[in-house]
């Protein structure tokens, strides 16, 4: 069985920092890629970051760019999302997502997490 565990989530004040992770489990990922998707109370979820995990080739949202990094660590098989300069407009609940393809369309995603909740303040 596929699972997709995030943690890492928590409280933080703007300018601050957290870093998420996805445990992955149940398959092999080596041919996926793994991407960071969000959704903030009363918006539609949103990309903000994908990784290839074959070549390690990164892509993110311009929202996040320069202040978010995403990475692997294939012998824990786990992706982590470092956010730095974390602005209140960054609160969401962040889901860890898989699929053999690039999307920014989280419909087209075949496996996600339960997501874990990421609070900036003012």
């Amino acid at each position: 069985q596929v699972q997709l565990v995030e943690s890492g989530g928590g409280l933080v004040q703007a300018g601050g920092s957290l870093r998420l992770s996805c445990a992955a489990s149940g398959r092999t990922f080596s041919s996926y890629v793994m991407s960071w998707f969000r959704q903030a109370p009363g918006k539609e979820r949103e990309f903000v970051a994908a990784i290839r995990w074959s070549i390690g080739r990164t892509g993110y949202a311009d929202s996040v760019k320069g202040r978010f990094t995403i990475s692997k660590d294939s012998a824990k098989n786990t992706v982590y999302l470092q956010m730095n300069s974390l602005k209140p407009e960054d609160t969401a609940v962040y889901y860890c997502a898989a699929d053999p393809n690039y999307y920014s369309d989280p419909a087209r995603y075949q496996y996600w997490g339960q997501g874990t909740q990421v609070t900036v303040s003012s």
